[in-house]
């Protein structure tokens, strides 16, 4: 059996833009009202809708 460490470690740095936004596609209401709900998430502070919205805006596309 192994000792655990008992020295800390330094921290692991993530970032929090790993990806770009993904685009609302032209022409489509579902992507621009996607888009509208996360600019105003964004400016409100609540990134977990941002988050939220940037999955539904990348799944969305399939069914274009």
């Amino acid at each position: 059996m192994t000792e655990p460490t008992r020295y800390s470690t330094s921290a692991v740095r993530l970032s929090l833009h790993a990806e770009a936004d993904p685009a609302p596609v032209d022409d489509c209401a579902g992507c621009t009202e996607l888009s509208a709900v996360r600019d105003r998430a964004r400016a409100g502070g609540d990134m977990t809708t941002v988050s939220d919205c940037n999955v539904l805006l990348r799944r969305h596309p399939q069914g274009h």
